[in-house]
């Protein structure tokens, strides 16, 4: 069932006076419809506060009351702090919001209550109905989430007073708004192979790139310059060029480079992966000119220190094809076509309603 049942459904249960109660991590559905994007910022929308450190505010207290009209339509606190709970679900294991993200936190939730009401009004102005047989499908579906029969009546009990015909409705209400939403947003933001096609024809010098190599690398770094510790590095480096040129595949050469490298790559086997040629030092470019896959540089020379590097891959320059790209070009595109729907239709439908935020 591909629906936002009772907003941010079972994500909480049991909202009483001292605030939103964690007793139920359900979920409305594993592929919940996002009718709206959220209004948060990029640096809070997948990630929970690093080390716990970020002043947390607890969720506002839920008293029943009002916080927005839609044409009359009353939305109330419960909703409110549910919404912000989906935006946001790392406040389950914070019992808070960032402090200092909060506000933002909260007037994204409230943005996306008053869409979907505003969306669930139009289509009921529109007449749309949703099927008997789907209804009973969607309730059954959303019953099975719940452990047990227990559960459920007990989070029935605490969302409609036990209401089986109110929670029909809500289910009804999530189903007309996925349903109107389809048929604006969702339908026609689809983007055709051909239209990415064309998308990555115009734009195909972005999809250029210079030669990469895949390599590992020994490094002997000495702490300072002193005459003594110099000679020893390069005692060090001529121990480990004699035993690199002996290395005959990645795991043996990895193998050194944890035991005798300095770098970071170390503990990882000295692994650098892949990157663009242009990228690495002039005489290692140098190097690797004269290398095929499965070669081990000799010594290379350069900021006092000593690197030897192993080459395991190398591709051409050249364009990445279209098959590579397709996917991720054609999700983007989609995302970026329904956002623009999504924000055309909301603006639709605010110009003649009365919303009032209290």
């Amino acid at each position: 069932m591909n629906t936002r049942i009772c907003a941010a459904l079972i994500v909480m249960m049991g909202v009483g006076t001292s605030g939103a109660q964690l007793v139920s991590s359900h979920s409305a559905s594993a592929n919940s419809v996002q009718p709206a994007q959220h209004a948060m910022p990029a640096s809070m929308s997948a990630s929970a506060p690093a080390g716990g450190s970020a002043k947390m505010t607890p969720p506002m207290e839920v008293t029943g009351k009002v916080v927005a009209r839609v044409n009359g339509t009353e939305l109330i606190d419960r909703e409110l702090v549910r919404e912000m709970f989906t935006i946001f679900p790392y406040a389950q294991q914070h019992n808070g919001f960032p402090k200092e993200l909060e506000p933002q936190i909260r007037t994204g939730a409230l943005q996306m209550m008053i869409f979907e009401e505003l969306v669930y009004q139009d289509a009921k102005r529109r007449g749309m109905t949703v099927p008997a047989a789907k209804l009973t499908a969607a309730e059954a579906a959303f019953k099975k989430q719940f452990p047990s029969q227990g559960v459920y009546k007990q989070f029935l009990q605490s969302e409609t007073n036990g209401s089986e015909a109110a929670m029909r409705e809500r289910i009804r209400r999530s189903l007309l708004i996925e349903a109107l939403l389809d048929q604006e947003v969702n339908n026609p933001g689809r983007v055709t192979t051909a239209q990415v096609k064309a998308q990555y024809d115009k734009n195909v010098a972005q999809y250029r790139r210079g030669e990469t190599v895949h390599i590992q690398s020994i490094s002997i770094m000495p702490p300072n310059q002193t005459k003594a510790v110099q000679q020893e590095a390069r005692k060090r480096a001529d121990d480990a060029i004699k035993a690199a040129k002996q290395a005959k595949s990645f795991r043996e050469f990895g193998l050194l480079a944890e035991k005798m490298s300095d770098d970071d790559f170390h503990v990882n086997m000295g692994d650098r992966k892949t990157t663009e040629t242009i990228n690495l030092p002039p005489p290692v470019i140098q190097a690797l000119a004269k290398m095929k896959p499965g070669d081990v540089s000799d010594l290379i020379e350069f900021d006092n220190n000593y690197t030897i590097v192993r080459l395991e891959a190398r591709t051409p320059a050249g364009t990445t094809p279209f098959t590579e790209v397709k996917a991720q070009l054609q999700s983007d595109m989609q995302k970026e076509k329904t956002e623009q729907l999504r924000s055309q239709l909301a603006q639709k439908l605010g110009q003649s309603a009365k919303i009032e935020k209290l």
